[in-house]
């Protein structure tokens, strides 16, 4: 008998206490690059009950209204009245940012202006060392259009349906907070076969029942996605489906959890089917290798697999603060290199084609 094994995501939605921190720290970071393309800024949030902190480090020619931009997000994602745990309006901020570490801002500091516009671009590139030490990944596999794993594909398509319904009005009585996750049978080859669970939890008022809202969910939400994602590609004529298990789910965000930056990395990646190296990617600029250098070792996996050289590609690379040339580049294929091809093929082709210094990166 094929052994068949059962893979899980999850992904939440903008409302999330969490994931409502990250967006802060990245309207923040925004805010800031605006003014100054070149700032260091590395920002954290974390959020209580009617209070948010905003936290961490900033370098560069920069002022921005760190208040007014907590409350707008907290806005547009839709805490706006304290009946439903949170409001834009009367929730507290408090910053506290200091100005980042001169020794570790000289390890990473670009060509001043003048010398920049003069340089070569080697120059830039070899000027520019890692805003830390770390090790990366990225990942891609042919399991879906978007080169993403199906499970946190799915869970996320899921996560974002529900936030639109509830913003629209297409499903009344939500609120912001929510999650989801996703269950999907594999075979022996590691093929996705069968859709197993979709479980989803999300903040309601409390007049409405979970049946009610279970019909609601799967008529706009989970058929809708599922149709359209998994198509004929993958058995979803038959699964578990799950709403709200422990029942009710009238407090939510902040007043019912507290919220921090960087909690949901694997969300943020892919679900758990590869590796992680723990730094996360919210409310920091590009010299901060955590985001930049797993967004590119994300870039080169996708090119691994769009070109058809595996059908699985896993990307790691590590950096020393200060250095631009990463300290090491490997790449795992997993066994599913095309015929001909060897992952040592694969690994000397990255290490010949893609420039991983943090400089060029950002330019690219």
């Amino acid at each position: 008998m094929e052994e068949r094994k059962l893979i899980s995501a999850e992904s939440v939605t903008e409302g999330h206490p969490d994931k409502l921190c990250d967006q802060i720290a990245d309207a923040i970071l925004d805010d800031m690059l605006r003014q100054d393309s070149h700032a260091h800024v590395a920002v954290e949030v974390c959020a209580s009950v009617g209070q948010f902190v905003v936290f961490g480090e900033v370098r560069g020619e920069v002022y921005s209204d760190i208040p007014g931009i907590v409350r707008q997000v907290v806005r547009n994602v839709g805490y706006t009245s304290s009946t439903i745990g949170l409001d834009a309006d009367s929730c507290g901020v408090m910053v506290s940012l200091t100005e980042q570490s001169a020794e570790i801002n000289q390890g990473v500091a670009r060509l001043d202006a003048s010398c920049e516009s003069a340089s070569s671009r080697e120059e830039r590139y070899a000027a520019q060392g890692a805003g830390d030490q770390g090790v990366m990944f990225g990942y891609a596999s042919d399991e879906t259009d978007t080169l993403m794993p199906l499970p946190i594909y799915l869970a996320h398509r899921l996560a974002q349906k529900l936030a639109k319904v509830r913003k629209d009005g297409t499903v009344a009585h939500l609120r912001p907070d929510g999650k989801t996750q996703v269950t999907i049978e594999y075979d022996s080859k590691g093929t996705p076969k069968r859709l197993d669970t979709v479980l989803i939890s999300t903040q309601h008022d409390p007049e409405v029942s979970r049946d009610w809202l279970q019909d609601q969910l799967v008529e706009h939400v989970v058929k809708p996605v599922l149709d359209e994602v998994l198509a004929q590609k993958v058995a979803h004529d038959s699964y578990r489906m799950l709403v709200n298990p422990t029942g009710s789910f009238v407090l939510g965000g902040p007043a019912a959890d507290s919220g921090l930056t960087g909690r949901k990395i694997i969300v943020d990646t892919y679900g758990g089917a590869a590796h992680h190296g723990g730094g996360a990617f919210s409310g920091k600029d590009p010299s901060k290798v955590d985001r930049s250098a797993a967004y590119a070792a994300r870039w080169v996996a996708k090119n691994i697999v769009a070109a058809g050289l595996a059908h699985k590609a896993e990307v790691q690379v590590a950096y020393a603060i200060g250095i631009a040339d990463p300290v090491s580049v490997n790449v795992e294929t997993f066994g599913t290199e095309a015929d001909g091809i060897t992952r040592a093929d694969i690994a000397r082709a990255v290490r010949e084609v893609f420039d991983l210094r943090p400089a060029a990166i950002i330019d690219e």
